[in-house]
């Protein structure tokens, strides 16, 4: 079998990934892993921008104030104050990378970015590439990247399963984690990568639930896996329903950007009437769990399967110039957004909670990282504001790597020979994956179902007994077959819907994203508090 020894392992390739690569490569040799094609992330996925307060107009203080008030009470100050504070000093970095962000005619910010207004901000404060902000940071990370000789990205490497002191059979001492078993899915091999720091960044878990704006990729791997290794995972009741993605039988949840409401777009019912004025002050820009929220209500009122997004108003050159892509790909499938309404339903879109790290990235297993979606940081606490994340995966990205170059010296490799080679014997190939995909398809239906925008203690109960029995099923598959790329995500997706689930049943109390009807109030007696599982003490 393969090995491989390295200083630092990153598992994952979109923005948090890519920029712990490429400061970690300063102090050491990189090796990053992903499972697909290197540009296959969440971050090439993300169209609306980066908050950062980078206007003279605009302070600190107000960019703090709406993080908070977006997170119901659970955001961690420190955390908060950290994201913006060294904000602006990410923002220089990437354009001193080579990222081209959208310019304006305002002399009132350094570079004369154009910045753009997003629900719960109270400032223009989104910098951004037109509509297309993710796909020039990776594409430009990606070219920055190729030019250190220090860094070796793999791709379709799938990683298995975290190496720890249960595979060197070091009982009784502080976990440490080791590196990962990855598997090549060209060679159809598992490779044994021994790593002093790994780092989780692989994204989110949007394709958990049936409905999701993210990408295939996006199956909560790096948080299955971490739990299973021992570390603690925080806060996955929160899970963010983007409120607009596009409802269109050829979309296949196409997100229209909180940009475009942030643009002058109002959300209509199919008669027309404007709704959101019911629900909150700020209309079609509330934040966006009341947005979800209201979106789903009317629906289930009318029985209508959608509702609309109306930026009609908008001069056409205008709207074409701010948001290419979202116009073209609504042309593709027959919808002119200057002329017509724009269908739309929520889809789950971000995962507010993940693996628990401190304020510099630290899970609860020495030498693991985690950065990105993958992580619970404090940031987003109850809700995410709009943007925050990709500023959340620079900023604390580099204070990762900041924390890990310090402790590098005395994370040694283990002595060659004591991490055991991968063990498939007794497995065979899978003859009835048919049985398996129909678990794909059981899991997101109950998810969406039963865990969704609206809960309850009947819904969260049916939905722990049936993912409890999915568990079971793949993980007896698991055991006795050969892997493949489809059974280690269907794997992580069953781990990450139970993480949601017992989460959510804990949480009793309606705050931010879980909102459940036996306990439709926010409770700060009891309940201000983060919601901690560990794999010893919830399994």
């Amino acid at each position: 079998m393969k090995e491989i020894q390295t200083d630092f392992l990153v598992i994952g390739s979109g923005i948090a990934g890519l920029c712990f690569a490429i400061h970690a490569s300063r102090f050491g040799k990189v090796t990053v892993i992903t499972k697909k094609m290197r540009s296959d992330s969440n971050t090439n996925q993300a169209q609306g921008g980066i908050a950062c307060v980078m206007d003279r107009s605009d302070t600190f203080a107000s960019h703090i104030g709406d993080t908070l008030e977006a997170g119901k009470g659970l955001c961690d100050l420190r955390a908060v104050r950290i994201l913006v504070e060294t904000g602006p000093q990410r923002i220089d970095e990437l354009i001193q990378w080579g990222v081209h962000f959208s310019r304006g005619m305002s002399a009132n910010n350094r570079y004369g970015l154009h910045l753009a207004r997003e629900g719960g901000h109270a400032a223009n404060r989104i910098v951004h590439a037109h509509d297309l902000t993710g796909r020039e940071v990776e594409r430009t990370l990606l070219r920055y990247i190729r030019k250190l000789p220090g860094v070796t990205l793999l791709e379709k490497h799938c990683a298995v399963e975290l190496i720890t002191n249960h595979h060197l059979r070091r009982h009784g001492l502080q976990d440490r984690c080791y590196g990962v078993y990855a598997y090549d899915t060209v060679a159809r091999t598992v490779t044994t990568i021994q790593s002093r720091v790994t780092c989780l960044a692989t994204g989110g878990a949007g394709r958990v639930y049936k409905h999701t704006t993210n990408p295939e990729i996006a199956t909560g791997d790096g948080i299955a896996m971490a739990w299973r290794a021992g570390a603690a995972v925080a806060n996955m009741e929160f899970i963010q329903f983007h409120p607009t993605s596009l409802y269109h039988e050829r979309g296949d949840s196409f997100l229209i950007s909180e940009a475009l409401r942030g643009f002058g777009a109002v959300l209509k019912d199919s008669s027309g009437r404007e709704f959101m004025r019911r629900y909150h002050r700020l209309g079609s820009l509330a934040p966006r769990d009341v947005v979800a929220r209201a979106i789903d209500t009317e629906m289930k009122r009318s029985g209508e399967p959608c509702m609309f997004l109306d930026i009609r108003h908008a001069v056409p050159r205008q709207l074409r110039a701010h948001f290419p892509n979202i116009h073209a790909r609504c042309l593709e499938l027959g919808i002119d957004i200057t002329r017509d309404l724009i269908p739309v339903v929520p889809a789950a879109h971000y995962t507010c909670g993940g693996v628990k790290v401190d304020l510099e990235g630290n899970a609860s297993i020495a030498g693991l990282y985690a950065c990105g979606e993958t992580a619970c940081t404090g940031v987003h606490g109850a809700n995410r504001l709009a943007s925050n994340s990709l500023l959340e995966a620079l900023v604390f990205s580099k204070r990762a790597v900041d924390d890990a170059q310090r402790k590098l010296a005395p994370l040694a490799h283990p002595r060659p020979g004591s991490i055991p080679a991968w063990d498939d014997s007794g497995t065979i190939d899978a003859e009835e994956w048919i049985l398996l995909e129909h678990n794909f398809d059981e899991t997101r239906a109950v998810m969406w179902d039963y865990v969704g925008i609206v809960r309850s203690n009947v819904r969260l109960r049916r939905a722990l007994s049936r993912i409890n029995l999915l568990e079971r099923e793949v993980e007896n598959f698991y055991k006795r077959t050969r892997i493949t790329p489809r059974l280690l995500e269907l794997r992580n997706i069953v781990t990450t819907a139970k993480l949601i689930v017992l989460s959510a049943i804990r949480r009793k109390e309606s705050r931010g994203l879980h909102y459940t009807t036996d306990y439709p109030r926010l409770d700060d007696r009891y309940w201000r508090k983060d919601t901690v599982l560990t794999k010893s003490r919830d399994s």
